[in-house]
């Protein structure tokens, strides 16, 4: 596995295993690649030993004592890690936050144009952040922005839960809805 490491600009490349001859222990307790334990050798015999089968020696417990090293194809083993990785993050569900942006005095129509792409938003898997912006003076009527975020949260019940309740932060009131979770 390889991590990069920015220095300077320039990316350093560090290994979290260390192989063949860069292994400075003078003894190592040696595994086979199945598994067994072969015994404690000094790590010229342990990689010798290595070479004979055409594989790699490498570190995989440097804090033991004597630190443990086993003997596999090291670029096989890098290259099915980085396809269970590869398995792991197409498995992985990203969720992203969606934004609906309403004003207090909004019309009846495009209120339901905002509630119909909410709906798709959370049928898509996707969170909804929806913000209803007050300008000037509409900052008294608070309650109308409650009342506004909790029409929207009836109108899609059926795909949402409220995440966090409508809350007034400066001169917007935010509220978020999850898509719901089958049980």
């Amino acid at each position: 596995m390889l991590f990069l490491f920015y220095q300077g600009g320039e990316p350093a490349i560090t290994r979290d295993f260390r192989i063949n001859e860069e292994i400075r222990a003078r003894e190592v307790r040696v595994i086979d690649g199945d598994g067994s334990q072969l015994g404690i050798f000094s790590s010229r015999d342990a990689l010798r030993l290595a070479e004979e089968k055409q594989l790699d020696l490498v570190e995989i417990s440097p804090a033991a004592k004597p630190p443990v090293c086993k003997i596999m194809d090291f670029g096989k083993y890098k290259y099915e890690q980085s396809k269970r990785e590869k398995e792991a993050k197409k498995k992985q569900k990203i969720i992203s936050i969606k934004e609906v942006k309403l004003r207090p005095n909004i019309e009846d129509h495009d209120f339901e144009v905002k509630a119909k792409n909410t709906a798709r938003f959370l049928k898509d898997g996707d969170k909804v952040k929806a913000t209803i912006i007050f300008r000037g003076r509409e900052i008294v009527h608070t309650q109308l922005g409650q009342k506004l975020l909790k029409r929207l949260a009836e109108s899609v019940k059926d795909f949402s839960q409220v995440e966090r309740q409508p809350k007034l932060e400066g001169k917007n009131m935010i509220m978020i809805l999850s898509p719901k979770q089958d049980s």
